[in-house]
């Protein structure tokens, strides 16, 4: 689709000082909403205590949401790191911006996206953290990326001057070191500004900082009714390679590193290769605090059932120690804008570039478009002049952020941009159109993990999947009687007057959206 042509109104010195009057007077509204934007990796609703308090408590987190905006259906377009950045850069979904999956090389840095018409509004932008998106990032006055994924201790950043620095520590705290001082020493503070801070935690291995290392080890976490998941009914969930019981590594998730002679796989060198990034204190105690795990374990030679609960409970501990550092960081965000009088005139998100599993139908990871994996968390705080507080039901998407923060600049939209502005939403405006259906496409397959291709359409009650390539498969959930999404209905000839609706507004989704390759496999 063609870009709609649109103005750009730079700030004018007449325009920021309005801008500035309108921040000093606390009673008025400001005229440019500053942006904090703060994007986890894996991190998953079940795991945040103000969506589901029975593992975990994220108290900052929580902050966000107590004064302002926790939404309950908010999902991505496509539940795989990069593919889901590029959502968020471009409004687009992922056939649109061109980066399907993340073994598409290089984002294509020449289309349109929020951070460069925010900038060329006048608007001080950086990100901060991952990227994963190949190339260096455009539209930023400034930007310091992790290379690929990056490490969690001693980490290497790509900075601007082209070079690669190693910066001693653990990687959640220096991401928000560098936010935070790029909001104290680096920005023109005469300009509104939109800060990115996109963390690694909480991808795939879960290592915890040093100092946390002890956290929730006794801890008995609750395991998901359908953890025995058996797949019946359900031939490309069953065909996966994401079982905590089957897949997840003893040694590279799960730490249970016992003889480092005669290693050969894959996962296990990777392990290896992170240890080797700690300086010989930090692995010390790494491996100090581990080594005692792994020998008990080794010594009871579990099996069955005992070793598929040993590893989930692990895996939990892991993940959740992990998480301490990263609610803590993004306290220290909020901190650090409530000192400074900037509470009143900025927007602070909270999200992950999706969702995960935690165990539910016996999995970690994402991909599918099952809920767990779809579902992204998300809670704002809003600024003057955004009334709206609370819970949010409305089906929002990823591809909704560019054209929200557009217009929360006093810009308009263009054409091309294929997400709906929250705006309306966050201004408490009275709702009678708002989307009734989402899309989702996911294409990285044959890859990792093995989850097939599938495209689909969610409702606020129903979902209908395609799983296609070299399988061809539908599924259809009633989501209100069947929310873990245990049996697929496709086949129930009760329910073919509803597959048939749901048909036709997957269609008209794909065909609003452009998706040719969803239109062809749906016999279009």
């Amino acid at each position: 689709m063609a870009s709609k042509t649109f103005l750009t109104i730079p700030l004018t010195s007449i325009a920021l000082a309005s801008w500035l009057t309108s921040c000093d007077r606390q009673s008025r509204v400001p005229e440019h909403y500053n942006i904090v934007f703060i994007m986890a990796d894996d991190h998953t609703q079940q795991m945040m205590s103000c969506y589901d308090d029975r593992h975990v408590k994220t108290p900052n987190i929580d902050r966000i949401a107590d004064d302002g905006l926790l939404f309950t259906n908010s999902f991505v377009a496509n539940s795989i790191s990069g593919p889901s950045r590029a959502c968020l850069l471009t409004g687009k979904h992922s056939h649109a911006n061109g980066f399907r999956d993340n073994t598409t090389s290089v984002f294509d840095g020449t289309q349109w996206t929020f951070p460069k018409m925010l900038r060329q509004a006048g608007y001080e932008t950086a990100i901060v953290g991952k990227w994963h998106l190949g190339g260096t990032p455009v539209g930023f006055d400034y930007w310091e990326i992790l290379p690929g994924q990056g490490d969690y201790y001693n980490p290497h950043f790509i900075t601007q001057a082209d070079s690669m620095v190693q910066k001693m520590g653990y990687v959640t705290d220096i991401i928000t070191d560098e936010s935070i001082d790029w909001l104290d020493n680096r920005r023109d503070k005469d300009k509104p500004f939109c800060l990115m801070i996109h963390h690694k935690a909480m991808h795939r291995n879960w290592m915890a900082a040093l100092d946390d290392l002890t956290l929730y080890e006794d801890s008995q976490f609750v395991m998901p009714d359908n953890f025995y998941d058996d797949y019946a009914g359900r031939e490309a969930a069953a065909g996966q390679e994401m079982s905590i019981a089957e897949d997840m590594n003893l040694t590279y998730d799960l730490k249970m590193l016992r003889d480092t002679a005669g290693i050969t796989g894959g996962l296990e060198r990777a392990y290896l290769g992170i240890l080797g990034t700690m300086t010989p204190d930090e692995r010390r105690r790494f491996t100090d605090f581990y080594a005692p795990i792994a020998e008990d374990f080794y010594s009871r030679r579990l099996t069955g059932r005992e070793l598929a609960e040993w590893k989930y409970q692990r895996y939990m501990r892991d993940y959740a120690k992990t998480l301490k550092s990263l609610d803590d960081n993004v306290g220290r965000v909020l901190d650090y804008l409530e000192r400074n009088g900037l509470m009143d005139n900025t927007i602070v998100i909270y999200t992950s570039d999706q969702g995960f599993y935690m165990g539910e139908h016996g999995w970690f990871d994402k991909r599918f478009m099952y809920e767990e994996s779809m579902h992204m968390p998300l809670v704002i705080h809003l600024p003057e002049g955004l009334k709206r507080r609370g819970r949010v039901d409305e089906l929002v998407q990823n591809i909704d952020f560019a054209p929200t923060f557009i217009e929360l600049a006093g810009l308009e939209v263009p054409d091309e941009v294929q997400g709906v502005s929250l705006l309306p939403i966050l201004r408490g405006d009275s709702l009678t159109d708002w989307r009734g259906s989402l899309y989702y496409h996911f294409y990285e397959y044959p890859a990792e993990h093995a989850v097939k291709r599938h495209y689909g359409v969610r409702t606020d009650r129903y979902k209908l999947i395609h799983f296609y390539n070299d399988i061809d498969a539908w599924e259809l959930y009633d989501l209100q009687n069947d929310p873990h999404e245990m049996h697929n209905i496709y086949d129930d000839p009760a329910m073919r007057p509803l597959i048939d609706s749901l048909r036709t507004e997957l269609v008209s989704l794909q065909h609003q959206y452009g998706d040719t390759l969803g239109l062809r496999l749906n016999g279009f």
